[in-house]
């Protein structure tokens, strides 16, 4: 097969640039070869679009707009983990929907339940898949016992996260955020200087996300959209093996039984407390969920599967 030759496009969006880099690095294992505009820093896109391109990949509706706004002619592969129906899909996102129901755009979802409601000749459902040659294990004895990466924006969210700080004094806890989302919860928080004391910057690229995981012996999870899926952050901890353990939610199946969940905050403070005093129930759980990851959600394999069923 020919390479095939891909325009990317890295979002704005934090956990959408993540979510893409795995993306692009499949696309590279793959054989294909990519060039990847950036939302952020480059002002060049007149000049990038004047190339020659088999498709464009983007994260929820930005390849989609980018193609549509300049009338290119070619495959759009639209990776959504955000729902489709949404502005946390793009403020526009009412203009471009009506695309993704043309023969040549391609949209893979990342909820299993969203995915079953929507009719889109070309839609697929693909939960989320890291690159495991950049989150692995890396060997190094975490500084910190748990860590919570993402908005503190309900008054739940950051109540059941202080809560969490104040029941486990005795932890070192890690909480990473963008500098607006920590300037917005420390203000609304009872004890600011609690979430003082946790926050430690926020990350946008992936192998200081790895490190940050690898740097955690628990990580836990407040997944905010979606019904049924697992968020990013979830492949990512347990491709280095750390353990995860989320909220209910019902792609927990992916895991065989063996990811740990909680039911509310007392079952996450006793889970959390357990699985830091049991460590071969911590080695279980990370080995057990790290096979079945390896397996089935890694960059390689999964963009392989998207590009079968993209018509180039």
């Amino acid at each position: 097969m020919n390479e095939r030759m891909i325009l990317a496009i890295l979002p704005i969006s934090i956990g959408g640039r993540l979510t893409t880099s795995s993306i692009i690095d499949g696309l590279r294992q793959n054989g294909c070869v990519v060039t990847v505009f950036d939302e952020i820093f480059d002002n060049n896109l007149e000049d990038v679009i004047k190339n020659k391109y088999d498709a464009i990949l983007g994260y929820d509706y930005s390849g989609l707009k980018i193609k549509i706004d300049n009338g290119l002619k070619i495959p759009s592969i639209n990776y959504f983990s955000d729902d489709i129906r949404s502005k946390t899909s793009g403020p526009e996102w009412e203009k471009y929907l009506p695309y993704l129901e043309e023969d040549d755009n391609y949209t893979f979802y990342w909820d299993r339940e969203l995915t079953q409601y929507e009719t889109f000749k070309n839609i697929h459902y693909l939960p989320h898949f890291v690159n495991f040659d950049i989150y692995n294990d890396t060997g190094v004895e975490p500084k910190f016992d748990l860590m919570f990466a993402g908005r503190l924006d309900t008054d739940f969210r950051l109540s059941f996260f202080e809560d969490l700080l104040t029941k486990l004094p005795h932890l070192n806890i890690a909480w990473y955020a963008i500098e607006k989302h920590y300037q917005d919860a420390r203000n609304r928080a009872k004890h600011p200087e609690l979430i003082d004391a946790v926050y430690q910057g926020f990350i946008d690229n992936e192998p200081d996300m790895a490190r940050a995981v690898n740097n955690s012996k628990i990580v836990f999870t407040m997944n905010s959209q979606g019904i049924s899926s697992l968020n990013y952050r979830t492949f990512q901890t347990v491709a280095c093996k750390r353990l995860l353990i989320s909220d209910y939610r019902e792609e927990l199946s992916l895991f065989e039984g063996f990811m740990p969940y909680y039911e509310d905050f007392s079952d996450l403070v006793f889970k959390i407390e357990g699985y830091l005093e049991d460590k071969d129930a911590y080695k279980k759980v990370t080995e057990e969920c790290y096979k079945i990851a390896s397996q089935n959600h890694n960059s390689k394999l999964c963009v392989e599967y998207m590009l079968s069923e993209v018509k180039f």
